[in-house]
């Protein structure tokens, strides 16, 4: 290891440690901002962990998310807090599994509709069963577990999300992802099951979206369909991932802190225009910054020693 990789590990200990502190020394306003940094900072990782390398881009979010907020509902009275989230990372994994095994043959915007699809299915499903079967459309969450719990958690989770992606990133796994991703005929020529390997990265980062579900669902306090499986947390993961650049693991983070305080702003002095401001940022940003911020910087950096070459060689 390079004194480099050292010295990066040691800065992100560092702030990880000093981010644990936060939840002592803020007030419950930043608190829950901070909250919702770390919620929309796992979503959008986990979805550029899967669309960055495989370049296929997934409109599913909030199923998955759903799913794990309505597991906590159901199961959170009478279940021990961390087997909840066992039985809510299974569901996720499982449903991602079938998911996959009938979509990722698809690509392009073939796949983007049926993951819209997706979650729709999904919502009217569970509308259906809490209609016809238990006579209620909403459920109340009341499990023991404090706002500065679903910080740490999701501090957790995101710790976990970087580590996973980090040694995927390193790994024949993610060597193999990346071949797909630039063309999968040639993948199959050498010999990568492009199934498998799509259904696999697919199946991880879902996981990682039905945790946050999960552990964002105490918050909520009341879940119903159009609240854990609202349609706008799954375009607002895809413009944070678009801003900051889903070719790299640290990329979605850069879009998602900025993108989050703006959206939080909007919300609260643009109620009913928010979503439109929402739509206009997302064009300029796929029309300005189709690589994303660090698809900038790094142009930026190809580009400054090539000035430096000819100003050498104008001298």
């Amino acid at each position: 290891m390079s004194s480099t990789q050292i010295t990066t590990g040691a800065i992100c200990l560092a702030a990880v440690v000093a981010l644990a502190f936060a939840p002592m020394i803020v007030d419950a306003y930043h608190l829950a901002l901070a909250i919702s940094l770390l919620q929309f900072t796992v979503l959008a990782t986990a979805w550029g962990m899967f669309s960055g390398p495989t370049r296929y881009v997934s409109l599913a979010t909030t199923a998955f998310f759903g799913v794990g907020a309505y597991t906590v509902a159901v199961l959170g009275e009478q279940l021990p807090w961390s087997l909840v989230l066992l039985i809510a990372a299974a569901i996720g994994a499982v449903m991602a599994v079938i998911v996959g095994l009938s979509t990722l043959r698809l690509s392009g915007v073939h796949f983007v509709i049926f993951t819209f699809g997706l979650a729709e299915l999904v919502r009217q499903i569970v509308v259906w069963y809490e209609v016809n079967m238990t006579r209620v459309l909403g459920r109340y969450v009341f499990v023991d577990i404090t706002q500065n719990d679903i910080y740490w958690q999701l501090l957790t989770l995101a710790v976990i999300v970087f580590g996973t992606g980090w040694l995927i990133a390193r790994s024949r796994f993610g060597f193999a992802l990346r071949i797909i991703g630039e063309d999968e005929t040639v993948a199959r020529h050498c010999g990568i099951n492009v199934t498998i390997a799509k259904v696999a990265l697919f199946t991880i980062t879902a996981t990682f979206m039905t945790l946050v579900g999960a552990i964002m669902a105490p918050r909520f306090t009341y879940i119903e369909p159009s609240i854990a499986f609202n349609a706008t947390i799954s375009f607002e993961v895809v413009i944070m991932a678009l801003l900051g650049g889903a070719h790299r693991l640290w990329g979605p983070a850069l879009g998602a802190i900025p993108l989050t305080l703006l959206f939080d702003f909007l919300s609260a002095r643009f109620p009913s225009t928010s979503t439109l401001i929402m739509g206009v940022v997302f064009l300029l940003i796929v029309y300005a910054l189709p690589s994303g911020v660090v698809g900038l910087w790094e142009k930026l950096k190809a580009w400054r020693p090539t000035a430096s070459k000819m100003r050498g060689a104008q001298a």
